[in-house]
């Protein structure tokens, strides 16, 4: 992995890179879209290539290890191959999803014991496992174990919380360097910064993840209920100490304001299910603001969805059309929206490094960010 810094904007931390990998190069700032289970939901491989533009997608570590297993990506060859998918791909520790089950594991210092969601099998997950199980995946990016504290959380917890991620880091490190390149191409591992909403614990947990000589830092933590200011300001304070050199990936985030208030604070990689996950129950965004499609002054639209050509299916329906698919629970509207929504965050995330390289992205951040909130 290699990252190089393009160009910074004049007036904000937003800047522009090229993040390179084995299966190819990545510009940033960039959008990953989610495919949990090695599937962006309603959407197939080629329309995220061809169509929507995706340059890298995002799958989890604890969906696929419970199901199909390791096994099989073992037998395919790696999970580009079982996906046929020949960019980039980077796969989630399943922090997150441990975190999301806490009524179902048992953290200790080793790791974490959790009940499947599936079948109620048990199973015990390590740093040096988890490690193990990304790399058998065979993802180009990897996520070091980590734990994800909730919203709110008490401070103790979640000083202990980060200490322990802290640890985990050092056996991740150690099990990744005996063996990192098992398909013939390399898996780059990331580390997570966490300390919760509290600035002290996350300055740190971000100057003891920089110590470290890796490429790329994510801030994980965040994204979890807390108001936006908390997120804008927890960001911020992990941007201000992270190197530039250093790829700054921000887990989780999230909806577009959310997305450009953080460029602006200098993050280049974001991921999160918000446009497909909105996308399936209705909800459009769009350069001039938000579409409840479901809503009934959209019943007599004929118009098409968008007349802008970031979306390259949204001139072929109408809006009256899409919200006659929710109505009667077809799934094409779904797939409709869920195609519209990514090719909307790939143009704006597009659209920010234009405006980023020209030296205006923060006058164009403001302006877009009122228009953003507002609904249609």
């Amino acid at each position: 992995m290699k990252f190089k810094l393009n160009k910074k904007d004049k007036n904000s931390n937003a800047r522009t890179g090229t993040l390179y990998c084995d299966h190819g190069k990545i510009e940033t700032p960039i959008f990953i879209p989610v495919g949990t289970q090695g599937s962006v939901k309603t959407l197939h491989q080629q329309e995220l290539i061809k169509d929507i533009k995706a340059e890298i997608i995002l799958s989890n570590t604890y969906h696929l290890f419970l199901r199909p297993g390791i096994d099989i990506f073992k037998k395919a060859g790696g999970i580009h191959k079982f996906i046929n998918w020949d960019l980039p791909i980077l796969t989630d520790s399943g922090g997150y999803q441990v975190y999301s089950i806490a009524e179902k594991r048992k953290i200790t210092d080793e790791g974490v014991e959790f009940q499947s969601h599936i079948d109620g099998s048990k199973h015990f997950f390590t740093p040096e496992r988890i490690i193990d199980i990304q790399l058998n995946i065979g993802a180009d990016f990897i996520m070091a174990f980590d734990e994800c504290t909730p919203y709110p959380c008490d401070k103790s917890y979640a000083d202990k919380s980060m200490k322990l991620t802290h640890d985990w880091l050092q056996r991740c490190q150690k099990q990744y360097s005996k063996n990192n390149n098992i398909y013939g191409y390399q898996s780059n591992l990331i580390p997570i910064i966490q300390g919760s909403v509290y600035k002290d614990l996350r300055k740190i947990s971000t100057k003891k993840i920089c110590s470290y000589d890796f490429k790329a830092v994510a801030i994980g933590g965040l994204s979890v209920g807390e108001p936006a200011e908390i997120l804008y300001d927890m960001t911020n304070t992990c941007c201000e100490i992270i190197p530039e050199e250093k790829m700054r990936y921000l887990m989780g985030v999230g909806n577009p304001v959310n997305i450009l208030e953080c460029i602006s604070l200098g993050i280049d990689m974001f991921d999160c299910v918000i446009p497909t996950r909105n996308g399936r129950n209705g909800l459009l965004y769009t350069p001039k603001g938000k579409i409840n499609i479901k809503n009934k002054k959209w019943e007599n639209d004929f118009n098409p969805i968008d007349t802008l050509n970031y979306c390259s299916i949204d001139k072929n329906y109408s809006k009256a059309y899409l919200r006659h698919l929710f109505i009667s629970k077809e799934i094409l509207g779904m797939q409709i929206a869920s195609f519209h929504n990514l090719s909307f965050y790939m143009w704006l995330i597009k659209e920010a490094r234009k405006k980023i390289n020209a030296g205006c992205f923060e006058e164009w951040k403001n302006k877009m960010s009122k228009i953003l909130n507002e609904n249609i």
